[in-house]
């Protein structure tokens, strides 16, 4: 492909991956200290492993794969998101204002169905190149979405009593999360497998962080970086066989979805585990020296005697403009009417 199309291709990931960690803790940074965090976060956490993994870096030369970004994007994404938690802490809750309640479901759904569009060109797109790879990586992306949507849905259902459209659009993207890694290298029957995995140990990571007192307002690690987490291990546990990677110009079989890369095996997963952990940790202990350093100069947390409306503080505007509601005003009946006996109905202006 063009160097220019692999480039635009590129910054889209380097663009959405600091987005994916803003989410945990939305409403708790100030403008300024944010815009400073996320460049050097871009330079010190991203860059690094976008070339360790992608670029031809030490642990791509060792044998560690990512296909779509489980290392380079939901790892240090979600663990960074982790790290921010513990320094910035909890967000400030209004009287009578819960938290942990989306303030407008249907923008969940709106932006489920976004994401999982877009997820297309992410896990598909990397195949770079428009063939089997390429048609395998959106099939697997789908099958364990699906998969992790309905077993998520199931779970609510059990645990609450009813099936829930936020745990329907968290299932989903739990399971895209967690597929990412491995999108390209695995048999749909192994999408269908991390689509089971995914929504039973996303949901029990999430959980864990909410009893643990973070407040991570979109379950970014539970849901992102444990699922790049997991994917990316599991890639060593359901990648194809040995006979995809034949070498010494034998023939592979023809049901080989990326034939001459990644092969499961115990030294594979071996080298997934490593990669993995030694992501998160970089990730945990860069993104909280990084953050410190920063408070150290310009403050990240806004005072304790704050608005509790830092959109008004820090750019002068809300999301919605506070208006006058509807109110029905009854008019005076006609005069006469109680004379006559006539019963009109009570008209009304909005």
């Amino acid at each position: 492909i063009p160097g220019l199309l692999f480039m635009a291709y590129q910054g889209m990931f380097a663009v959405i991956t600091p987005a994916l960690m803003t989410g945990a803790f939305a409403d708790r940074f100030r403008f300024k200290p944010y815009l400073i965090f996320v460049s050097l976060w871009l330079i010190l956490v991203y860059a690094p492993w976008c070339h360790w993994i992608w670029g031809g870096g030490f642990l791509a030369e060792w044998g560690v794969w990512d296909f779509a970004g489980g290392i380079v994007v939901h790892i240090t994404a979600g663990f960074s998101a982790l790290a921010s938690l513990a320094v910035v802490g909890k967000r400030v809750a209004q009287e009578g204002e819960d938290l942990s309640v989306p303030h407008n479901v249907p923008f969940v759904a709106l932006g489920t169905a976004l994401l999982w569009f877009g997820w297309f060109g992410f896990n598909g797109g990397s195949a770079l190149a428009s063939g089997g790879t390429a048609v395998a990586a959106a099939v697997n992306s789908e099958i364990a979405a699906s998969v992790a949507l309905f077993l998520w849905l199931m779970i609510d259902w059990f645990k609450g009593g009813r099936p829930t459209l936020v745990g329907l659009c968290v299932g989903a993207i739990a399971g895209l999360a967690t597929v990412t890694p491995a999108a390209g290298f695995i048999q749909p029957w192994g999408a269908f497998i991390i689509g089971i995995v995914a929504s039973a140990s996303c949901y029990m990571l999430c959980e864990l962080v909410k009893r643990a007192g973070l407040d991570d307002a979109l379950d970014v690690w539970g849901v992102h970086g444990m699922g790049g987490f997991i994917g990316t291990i599991l890639l060593g546990v359901l990648a194809d066989g040995s006979e995809c990677a034949p070498g010494d110009g034998l023939e592979y079989p023809g049901y080989c979805v990326s034939p001459n890369t990644v092969t499961r095996s115990g030294e594979q997963l071996g080298k997934q585990v490593v990669a993995a952990v030694f992501c998160a940790a970089y990730s945990f202990v860069v993104t909280v020296v990084l953050l410190k350093g920063i408070n150290l100069f310009v403050p990240i947390v806004p005072p304790q005697n704050h608005d509790s409306n830092l959109d008004l503080e820090e750019h002068g505007q809300t999301a919605y403009t506070p208006s006058k509601g509807y109110t029905m005003e009854q008019k005076p009946a006609p005069e006469g009417a109680e004379k006559t006996g006539v019963s009109n109905p009570p008209a009304t202006d909005i």
